[in-house]
């Protein structure tokens, strides 16, 4: 143990203890700037601003900080197609040179859904079934029915619509309720001597009705001046009031 302690302070062990020392420290030094050397530790961007900006934009800036990226569609309503909607990561994030920048593009042509259906549904219970699907309520009109606000009728562009046919996301659709009123009557409205926008005025604002087959006579130079010379069902002595949405047939002419 004395031979032990002597060594110790001799001038040989000092230095060998002082030279595994600095070798130590030359290898941790040279291990941490190695690392900080392969990982460019302290380099890198920070990623732009690219959500609102057009899809050339977003390229242009992404490919000017050497940044890479990937592109995937959806379509958004009432947002501007090309548009980028969303990124990964996000903007004045930093990172790495090289890094993938993953782009959320919005698409120009929207895609086809089935239309649910809604037949018969309550008008709420309707219109949140066709947003479910991607679509969006359009006018509302009544129609003579015991049913009040009850879905009678789906239309797509003066078109009806059945359940399972498709059509683009984001088209608006029109729905055609009941009034409640199915079993009232009104007082049949003389048409004769009206032209046809006048007697779909009438009909609607007037007498809650509708208008039912449009037939012409005779030559018909012009339509739009064309007057009505018949219609059924007509007021008689006999036959006074009908039921609250009852169609009405006319026939026009030129004729005087």
């Amino acid at each position: 143990m004395s031979k032990f302690i002597s060594y110790l302070k001799t001038k040989s062990f000092r230095n060998n203890f002082i030279a595994a020392i600095v070798t130590v420290v030359v290898i941790v030094l040279a291990a941490f700037f190695s690392l900080r050397y392969y990982t460019k530790h302290g380099e890198g961007l920070n990623v732009p601003v690219l959500k609102g900006l057009a899809f050339t934009q977003a390229v242009s800036k992404l490919e000017d900080l050497g940044l890479r990226y990937e592109v995937d569609s959806v379509f958004v309503m009432d947002s501007p197609p090309g548009i980028v909607i969303d990124q990964d990561p996000e903007a004045n994030t930093f990172v790495k040179g090289n890094r993938t920048i993953y782009l959320t593009v919005n698409v120009a042509l929207a895609p086809n859904v089935k239309f649910p259906d809604i037949e018969f549904k309550p008008l709420r219970e309707a219109q949140a079934l066709i947003e479910n699907y991607g679509l969006k309520l359009g006018d509302t009109t009544y129609r003579s029915d015991v049913s009040r606000d009850v879905v009678l009728q789906a239309m797509f562009g003066g078109q009806p619509l059945k359940a399972g046919e498709s059509l683009p996301k984001g088209s608006r659709i029109d729905f055609v309720l009941g009034d409640g009123k199915g079993n009232e009557e009104v007082d049949i409205p003389s048409l004769i001597g009206l032209t046809k926008d006048e007697a779909v005025f009438a009909l609607k604002n007037g007498a809650m009705l509708t208008l039912g087959t449009v037939t012409y006579e005779g030559e018909i130079i012009d339509s739009a001046n064309a007057v009505i010379i018949r219609q059924d069902p007509f007021l008689t002595d006999s036959v006074s009031k009908v039921k609250i949405g009852t169609p009405v047939n006319i026939t026009l002419s030129n004729k005087k």
